[in-house]
């Protein structure tokens, strides 16, 4: 049975990349950097190429925005490189066999041993802005197996979209000089499509989101420019008398422009040049106005919000910074999942196939990233014991989870406590801690004194009268959805919690032990 990739064409891994096979022009040239003298009819015309097929200067034009503009190139590196900071691994797919494990564990070897793998992610978020990236494989057959040697990152301008029936669809092909390109070889690429919005892949990307604040806040810069170029400079203001011929009106002219950079020229003497007040109506807040909101755009566009980019002096708050952190956060695991996605699909189904003959990609492991946070460790040493003391029954494997601490294989030294049991030496004896029921001695025999009598007894009654005020606790946590929703109702139950049998018992013990205390004295013990 041959071996088919996940469009059901069969596979057969070329001896060498694809763009080497080619004698294509396309691939030599050179950016056509659509960003130099931009205007709103030339990013129109950019866009409708890429609605016809030809995406080349509009990706040409999202790197020439990341490069001119230093905000939005921060703004998109804190979204990509965001996903650096998940750690990865690969697993068995659901309900697996132990051979399906250990597939999953020598996959995993495979993808560690690739270079720079970091990069390759870096590189797949690429796509965030200009809607896919194409990475091509370069394999190499190894004594055991295929392994993955390099990974390459090829510009998206190499490429264009397919055309069914002469119109464009969301199949990548590499640029040639046919005019639906080249078909992408299987098991020869990575290719990753990224969904900033539902439809058609051409306009998946935030570039074409991005291009309309950046044209205003281009147009804003320059003029802030020329405004700083002139700005203090005094209006110099020639005058000449109505019989002057234009020699000495051309004359003037250029004395007054020369006279601002040289601070020196001659005139006629029959014409004047005086110097007035440089203008301050307006300012430059206009133009930096308009440059804030530009970026106050981009960044809500990148990274769902403003907080997080920049402080700002009348609104910003903690309050609103978290959950604005929070929008980041949903940004950060859609992208996860679905350059995810994307390896699992083409990098380590196809490891799995040629290494391990697994033909379905549904049995092949799986790649994922670990987006699970950890709680604070302080709160859930507050919370977790006196939720256990109220009956809650907790699975530990959901502690662990939860704090991010993985549970210890078997024989695996694990942190212990200095010790259980508390001990002090009372009247030459040594006794167990005082909710003990009985004490060790000497001899290894057991003897029960007057005062742990008492003790027990007092324990005995006093945790029966404790279960009966904590009915209002239990009866709360069955009734909560969450833990969050117990916590906060906790003070509203606090008046039904009814004290009084044990304060009673409290008062007896406190009584008893007074009158033993003066029984002792008597009796001289």
């Amino acid at each position: 049975m041959a071996l088919l990739d996940h469009t059901g064409r069969p596979i057969t891994l070329p001896k060498e990349r694809q763009t080497e096979t080619t004698n294509n022009h396309w691939l030599r040239a050179l950016p056509s950097h659509p960003a130099r003298k931009i205007t709103p009819d030339k990013i129109r015309t950019v866009l409708d190429r890429a609605e016809n097929g030809d995406i080349s200067d509009q990706c040409d034009l999202m790197e020439d925005m990341e490069e001119m503009d230093a905000h939005l190139h921060a703004e998109l590196s804190k979204r990509r490189r965001a996903l650096l900071t998940l750690p990865w691994t690969i697993e068995p797919p659901r309900g697996a066999s132990a051979k399906e494990k250990k597939n999953a564990v020598a996959v995993a070897e495979w993808v560690r041993a690739i270079p720079d793998f970091e990069d390759v992610i870096l590189d797949l978020a690429d796509a965030v802005g200009k809607g896919f990236s194409c990475l091509e494989l370069d394999w190499k057959k190894y004594f055991d197996g295929w392994r993955i040697q390099k990974i390459h990152h090829r510009p998206q301008r190499w490429f264009q979209f397919g055309l069914g029936d002469g119109i464009p669809s969301n199949e990548i092909r590499l640029r040639s000089n046919s005019v639906s390109g080249d078909e992408l070889w299987p098991f020869g690429w990575i290719v990753h499509t990224h969904r900033s919005r539902s439809g058609w892949a051409v306009r998946g990307g935030l570039m074409r989101t991005l291009a309309w604040p950046f044209l205003f806040k281009y147009y804003a810069v320059n003029d802030f420019a020329e405004f700083l170029q002139i700005f203090g400079l005094p209006l110099r203001l020639g005058k000449f008398p109505s019989s002057a011929t234009r020699e000495e009106q051309t004359a003037l002219a250029r004395a007054v422009k020369d006279i601002g950079r040289a601070a020196a020229g001659i005139i006629p003497e029959s014409t004047a040049i005086e110097f007035e007040e440089s203008a301050r109506i307006g300012g430059d807040n206009m133009w930096l106005a308009m440059m804030d909101w530009a970026e106050r755009s981009i960044s809500k566009a990148v990274l769902g919000g403003t907080l997080t980019s920049q402080a700002d002096g009348k609104t910003s708050t903690n309050a609103l910074g978290q959950v604005h952190d929070d929008v980041r956060r949903d940004l950060l695991e859609s992208d996860a999942r679905q350059i995810a996605s994307t390896l699992t699909r083409s990098l380590v189904w196809p490891l799995a196939a040629l290494n391990i003959g697994i033909a379905d990609p549904l049995s092949a492991p799986v790649f994922r990233f670990d987006m699970r946070q950890s709680e604070d460790l302080q709160k859930f040493a507050d919370s977790i014991p006196n939720l256990v003391a109220v009956g809650m029954q907790i699975p530990t494997y959901w502690v662990h989870e939860k704090l991010g601490i993985p549970e210890p294989k078997d024989g695996e030294p694990v942190l212990q406590t200095g010790g259980n049991q508390s001990a002090a030496t009372v009247h030459g004896k040594v006794e167990a801690c005082p909710h003990c029921a009985s004490l060790s001695v000497s001899g290894g025999q057991s003897q029960s004194d007057l005062a742990d009598q008492y003790t027990d007894q007092g324990m005995a009654q006093a945790n029966s009268a404790v279960g009966t005020m904590l009915e209002p606790v239990r009866a709360l946590l069955t009734r909560a959805s969450s833990l969050e929703e117990f916590r906060d109702s906790l003070f509203a139950v606090f008046p039904d919690m009814d004290s009084t049998g044990l304060a009673t018992i409290l008062a007896q013990a406190m009584t008893a032990a007074h009158l033993g205390g003066r029984a002792e004295v008597i009796d001289g013990d």
